[in-house]
């Protein structure tokens, strides 16, 4: 036994829980929503009260609601999972009768100190009741079809909630979460051709059943379609984000226009860019390399969850990282394909980067759980 080792042991438990906490993810964490507090100060003009400020009081509360719960013992979090989703839903059943409505869409609870975003909360509470599920079910039954849409139901009932509000960029969150841990937990990939089926079938009469009494979607959410797939075709309109997106990006170059230089968003060309077009701020004012460097930051918060995961032997932790983890590169994936022209707009914020209490809370709370999961590990 190593002196270190001896010293651990030695240790307090308090003391060597946070030892043995995964340090590099909490810098790398730290790091990103530095870079985003920056960037708001710059948005603004240099006004930290604008939006800096009160992103780093949210960013150091849930700092230490991460620390809180990755000192909690992971089976404490394994129990309370059935009761953490049943509380979102009810939320999201309360957003519906008395959600606080912004911009069209109903989906806030108004908490006198923050509009709370229930929606965000089912993100990381669906995965730890999957997690749990597939904890608990025996691994031959995994893809048996009873077993299979139970979970289905978990996933299905509050996207569709979500639907409701309308929010189809967090429905479409919940879909991915939801079926990344079922992949994770070994369900047949036949179930997943079949999902796969389906959705071209759904594209399909997206598309066939548009102008009809019957269409799939809301008329706001067929002008975005419209959008994507020629923002020219109304540049002063619904393409207007897209199209000030792209030049705000093309513009940065390779080494940006200089922090507090981008035209873009201090002239307010960019709209909303403080929130989901955040990341186009950044690239004009730091370029490709700056947009880059932000990637593998990313890249090594994710690299990070993958290894924790596949060091954890404890099957319930090893899903809840595995969808913690997915849920975060979904909205890096989603809010970046929507920038760059790539998705529909579909109002999903950059983590850790764009100005917003629910998200980055919700965020910082569910990587508790991965250091949770991390250091109460079987050893």
């Amino acid at each position: 036994m190593s002196f270190m080792d001896y010293r651990l042991r030695e240790a307090p438990t308090g003391l060597r829980k946070v030892l043995h906490l995964n340090w590099p993810l909490v810098v790398l964490i730290a790091a990103v929503c530095s870079v985003g507090i920056l960037m708001l100060y710059s948005i603004a003009g240099g006004d930290f009260d604008v939006w800096a400020k009160r992103q780093a009081q949210v960013f150091g509360v849930g700092m230490a609601l991460m620390f809180v719960v990755a000192m909690v013992p992971i089976w404490f979090w394994k129990n309370l999972s059935g009761v953490a989703y049943l509380v979102a839903f009810i939320l999201l059943i309360f957003v519906e009768i008395m959600g606080e409505t912004n911009m069209g869409a109903q989906r806030w609870i108004d908490l006198g100190f923050m509009q709370f975003q229930p929606s965000e909360m089912m993100k990381f509470t669906l995965v730890m009741v999957l997690a749990t599920y597939y904890d608990w079910l025996d691994s031959k039954q995994t893809s048996h079809p009873l077993y299979v849409l139970i979970a289905v139901l978990l996933i299905v009932l509050p996207t569709v909630l979500v639907l409701m509000q309308p929010n189809l960029g967090t429905s479409l969150m919940l879909l991915l979460g939801g079926a990344t841990v079922m992949f994770a937990a070994g369900v047949s990939l036949w179930y997943f051709a079949g999902v796969a089926a389906l959705g071209v079938a759904a594209i399909a009469g997206v598309f066939l059943t548009r102008g009809t009494p019957w269409q799939f979607l809301l008329d706001y959410q067929y002008r975005r379609i419209d959008t994507f797939l020629d923002p020219t075709s109304d540049p002063l309109g619904a393409g207007y984000n897209i199209i000030q997106a792209q030049i705000a990006l093309g513009s940065g170059g390779w080494s940006g226009k200089g922090f507090m230089q981008g035209t873009q968003s201090r002239l307010n060309f960019l709209p909303e860019k403080h929130t989901d077009f955040i990341f186009t701020t950044l690239a004009e004012e730091f370029g490709f390399v700056g947009a880059f460097t932000l990637l593998m930051l990313y890249a090594l918060i994710i690299g990070f969850g993958i290894v924790a995961a596949l060091q954890n032997r404890d099957r319930f932790s090893s899903l809840l990282i595995v969808g913690v983890v997915a849920n975060f590169f979904f909205y890096i994936a989603v809010n970046l394909s929507m920038v760059m022209g790539m998705a529909p707009v579909v109002g999903v914020p950059l983590p850790l980067l764009s100005y917003g209490g629910s998200a980055l809370l919700v965020i910082l709370v569910g990587f508790g759980l991965v250091q949770s999961a991390h250091v109460h590990r079987p050893r």
